[in-house]
């Protein structure tokens, strides 16, 4: 038995209309201009003089809206009906692009003694009312490595230099391990001044020395970080990730590749981590063999 072409039409045009409006529901469109000529199509049967009026009204009367082929409209539909698109990555910024990379750290005219002066007898934060005095970085102002702690304990405190007590001397022997002296690298805090009973900084206190450090760094340059200790990593790397996370996996601040691994005093508490901390120096070490220095 053959099918009318006209009804064969009808029932097409009635197919894709429906289809239409669908796709229309799913873009959150409300109403569809040729509503009531789809509603007189759903009525009569197929042949009909209404079906081919309406047809006629479709083809000619009523002027279809444009619609994307098939293959666009998947593309556009719902996750819920279709194959989600991944969503594009939200700017970095309000300007998005225009932000483009994290900058690397500009070399610093200042030399190391310029930012001590500027420090002076601290009384910028609390911590000055317990201390005995301002504990800076200390070793070679041209270091390629440099070792970034907490803050200053008693024996720190009481000989004005930077891991001078049982985690000092630990310290060295790491230094020492990894095929430099101590004097060929730099070592310093976030804090410069001792906590009362060797407390954490406050994020107050952290927040008040810590652009002395990065003016540090950026006066001397490093090619590598070691940042000791979770109280350290999360002022430096401004990051929540505990130390056992990230630890000997090298990060980046502004451009120079930092190291995160326990602080020497942790592994007094806990010797078993000494091999991770190994582990970690190791693979500074090898950085340092394999790249050649910076001009």
């Amino acid at each position: 038995m053959s099918v009318d072409p006209i009804a064969s039409e009808v029932l097409e045009l009635l197919r894709e209309s429906r289809e239409y409006a669908r796709y229309l529901g799913e873009l959150g469109v409300e109403t569809i201009p040729h509503s009531s000529v789809i509603q007189e199509l759903l009525a009569p049967a197929p042949g009909s003089a209404s079906a081919i009026n309406a047809a006629t009204k479709l083809k000619v009367g009523i002027p279809s809206p444009a619609r994307p082929p098939l293959e666009s409209r998947a593309e556009q539909a719902t996750p819920s009906r279709m194959v989600p698109r991944e969503a594009p990555a939200p700017p970095a910024s309000l300007f998005g692009d225009l932000a483009g990379s994290p900058p690397s750290l500009t070399r610093s005219s200042e030399t190391l003694e310029d930012i001590w002066q500027d420090i002076g007898d601290c009384t910028r934060c609390g911590l000055c009312e317990a201390r005995t005095q301002v504990v800076n970085t200390h070793g070679n102002h041209k270091a390629r490595l440099m070792f970034v702690g907490e803050a200053p304990g008693a024996d720190e405190d009481a000989q004005g230099k930077p891991f001078v007590g049982r985690a000092g001397q630990l310290l060295t022997k790491i230094i020492e391990a990894i095929g430099l002296k101590r004097e060929e690298v730099l070592i310093g805090n976030v804090n410069r001044c001792r906590p009362p009973g060797n407390r954490q900084p406050t994020l107050e206190e952290a927040a008040i020395c810590r652009p002395f450090l990065f003016r540090e760094i950026a006066a001397v340059q490093p090619e590598v970080i070691v940042v000791m200790g979770n109280t350290a990593v999360r002022n430096l790397l401004e990051t929540r990730e505990g130390i056992t996370r990230i630890r000997g996996k090298f990060q980046d601040f502004r451009g120079i590749k930092v190291m995160p691994t326990f602080h020497p005093a942790y592994l007094l508490r806990d010797p078993s981590k000494k091999r991770e901390t190994w582990d970690d120096l190791k693979k500074v070490r090898d950085y340092l063999d394999n790249v050649p220095p910076k001009p």
